[in-house]
Parts: structure tokens; sequence; C-alpha cells
């Protein structure tokens, strides 16, 4: 039986690397019957929302998504899709596998880490009001129920992925009763794993020493808005945003997208890079179970990157995002 996914191309660049993503899948052999909905302005101008109620049903029926950039307005206009995927669906959990690809130009050669976010709390959740003219309060809310869940799945990850350490990110020093609260729930978890070290680490240390020395750091466990920061600092210790995954995980479903912007400034122009929404894809593969699939894509893309000779424009290249789906495809076996 086929696969059926929600499809969100995004807008900007979204659909351009949605559509390169998409062959490149078909290629591998795996069916999926792809059930695409528009969000954001797109959605906002049709439906008179930004999260369609058939896009948030969509998802919650296939279990499964794959989103490509959606533009947030700065300081003005509707809050971010992101978020509101987040909550509607409770995708607790945002995985950023951090890992530099063979011969990409970056700080970083051989860096292999994960960035585990929770995802539905903290200042991050935007629930904040004006007290007065001129005053504006920002609530930071931290909760013993989610802090617990994310740090259960973290060192489920790393047990299943083999990973030995995890740093929780912190600043209990300052805030004692929220981070504090996150830190204790990680320190409880983390005695029902006793093969998994783990540490804490206050969060602007941890910046420095992931500037410094990012290989001594294996999983990083973040609340939200420290994890927003941090996995970005990390991708771009290996090359930027373009590069890396990410995925955003829920008892009942998740969601695989781009991390990095809509850049409307090239949208239809044929040269954004696909790697970020095609490894997305490849970790959404894996979540399926299609192993066999993620793998075969994963080898071919990193033939491509190794052979150095079909590259976009952001790293180098002059290939064109079809150009460069097109080479993955031909690696394909």
């Amino acid at each position: 039986m086929p696969h059926r996914i929600t499809l969100i191309p995004g807008d900007g660049i979204g659909p351009e690397v949605a559509s390169a993503v998409v062959r490149i899948i078909e290629a591998s052999g795996v069916e999926i019957e792809w059930e695409e909905h528009i969000a954001g302005q797109a959605a906002l101008d049709k439906y008179g929302k930004t999260l369609p109620d058939e896009l948030i049903e969509s998802i919650q029926r296939n279990k499964v998504g794959l989103k490509g950039p959606i533009t947030t307005p700065v300081g003005k206009g509707f809050t971010s899709v992101n978020v509101g995927l987040r909550k509607a669906l409770d995708l607790y959990a945002n995985l950023r596998p951090i890992r530099a690809l063979p011969n990409i130009p970056c700080r970083n050669p051989g860096l292999d880490l994960v960035v585990v976010r929770e995802n539905t709390e903290s200042l991050y959740s935007g629930i904040e009001h004006e007290v007065v003219p001129g005053v504006v309060e920002s609530l930071k809310i931290i909760t013993e129920k989610a802090s617990t869940r994310i740090a259960r799945f973290a060192f489920t990850y790393a047990r299943s992925e083999e990973r030995k350490k995890i740093t929780a990110l912190h600043k209990a020093n300052i805030m004692k009763m929220s981070d504090g609260l996150f830190l204790r729930c990680f320190e409880e978890v983390g005695k029902l794993y006793p093969e998994t070290e783990r540490q804490s680490m206050i969060i602007d240390n941890a910046s420095m020493q992931l500037v410094m020395r990012p290989e001594q750091f294996d999983i990083l466990l973040c609340e939200n808005l420290y994890g927003d920061i941090v996995s970005d600092l990390c991708a771009g210790l290996i090359g930027g945003l373009g590069l890396v995954p990410g995925a955003n995980i829920g008892e009942k479903g998740a969601v695989f997208e781009a991390v990095h912007g809509s850049a409307p400034d090239i949208a239809g122009m044929g040269i954004a890079n696909p790697t970020a929404l095609l490894q997305s894809a490849i970790l959404m593969l894996n979540h399926i179970e299609e192993r066999a699939a993620a793998e075969k894509i994963e080898t071919a893309m990193l033939k491509v990157f190794e052979a150095g000779k079909v590259r976009t424009r952001d790293i180098g290249g002059t290939a064109t995002t079809n150009e460069f789906a097109d080479a993955i495809i031909s690696q394909i076996t």
C-alpha cells in the first residue's frame, strides 16, 4: 500500500525545492500519495486563516507531513505557521541533526551532533501582551510535563541511535524556578538511562564551547527558545541552514521541514538548494520505516557532494535546483 503524506510546499522557494525533493523520493521507488495543502499568506487570502482546517485534518489523518519554508512576517502580521502547527498537533519534540557534508567548506568538517528542542512552551510560544502603552510582557512557561516528556524523548533517541552523551542547556543560575524545573526533570529521567552520560551546561558557556570545541557534544537538549538559537548556531558550523534537516515529532504525528527561510529574493529563479528539505525527507522515510529508500537517497546525495561537480550557487556552484536533483537521481541505484 502506498503511504499517504501531507505535502505543504510553502512559499518563496518552497514550491521549487519541494518539487525537486518529491522527484527524488519517487526515483527511490517508494510509493507515496501526496495530499498537497497551502499555509501562510496564501491560505490566509483563500481561507481567512493561515492554517486551514483541511491541512490540520490531513496531517492528523496521515500522521506524517513534509513542509517547505513559509514566510513569517517580522514584527507584525500573522504569527508563525511553524509554531501554530506544533501547537495544533502537539509536535512537542524538535529534532535537528547537524552533520558536516563531504566536500563542503565549513568550520568543523566531520562534526556530528544532534539538537533536541522542546517545542511547545517557554518564551518562544509568543504569549505576550501590552500591560500599558510602552510596556510589553512576555511569559515564559515551563512545565514538569513538557520537560519530562522532552527529556524522555532525548534519552530514548540516544539509546536507539547509540549516542553516548546528552548535555542539557539552561540558565538555572538566573531563572532558578523555570530552568531549574527543566534541569530537574532532565536529571530524574536520566536516572532511567544509566548507559547515557549526562551533563548540564549554562547556555552562554555552551554557546562559547560550541564555537571553540563543538566536537565535545553529542546530543544537546534545550528548552524552546534556547533550542531555536542553538540549532541555527550549530547549522552555521557545518555550512548553513540550507544543508540541515528538521523534524517536529509528537505522539500522534510528525512534520518534517526545511529549517531555512523562504528566500523570496530568489523565488522563481530555480536556483535554490533543496538539500535541507531532502535531508528532512530522509528523516521522514526512516520515520515511516522506508529505510531502504532513505539509504538509497542518502547514499546518492553524499556521492554528489563527494564528487563536487554539481553544486547550487549557495555552495559555490552553478547548478539549478533541478540539475542538482537530477544529479542525485542519477546516482540512485
